[in-house]
């Protein structure tokens, strides 16, 4: 399916200023593989093909296995293939996604407060927030997957 227009070009500002987020992101405390696996959850919630394709790539470039990665979307039927930080960011990942249907309730916030405390819990919903906003750009308009 054809791009229905190139973002980048469009508003390269817009673009910049989410990409600083990302920044913010990475230089966080957040281990990257857990970033990357909340970001592949993200873009698997929200159906978002140029964004599923680039986060599995990433994973498996850091060397996470493949089952691990086949699984992001059943995690809470993983057994011990993700551990509870990964299982408390994954969670909280998918309530904040669907916050029009969960309102992220108390429960959800508790166990993800207990896991990360109040700074990376900030900067793990942070970089939910900036996959969904990626996840929205890229499904609108219709992002190639070669870029």
């Amino acid at each position: 399916m054809p791009a229905r227009l190139d973002y980048n070009q469009i508003a390269p500002n817009g673009v910049r200023a989410l990409g600083g987020v990302y920044a913010y992101v990475l230089e966080s405390d957040l281990p990257p593989d857990l970033v990357d696996l909340v970001y592949l959850r993200v873009s698997q919630i929200n159906n978002c093909a140029y964004w599923l394709d680039v986060h599995t790539r990433d994973l498996m470039k850091r060397g996470v296995s493949v089952e691990k990665i086949a699984l992001v979307q059943a995690w809470k039927e993983g057994g011990d293939l993700f551990d509870e930080t990964e299982r408390a960011a994954l969670n909280w990942a998918e309530s904040v996604t669907r916050i029009a249907a969960t309102g992220v309730p108390e429960d959800a916030y508790l166990a993800a407060k207990a896991v990360f405390g109040d700074k990376l819990l900030v900067d793990l919903t942070i970089a939910i927030t900036l996959m969904n906003a990626y996840d929205r750009l890229a499904i609108s308009f219709q992002k190639d997957l070669t870029g």
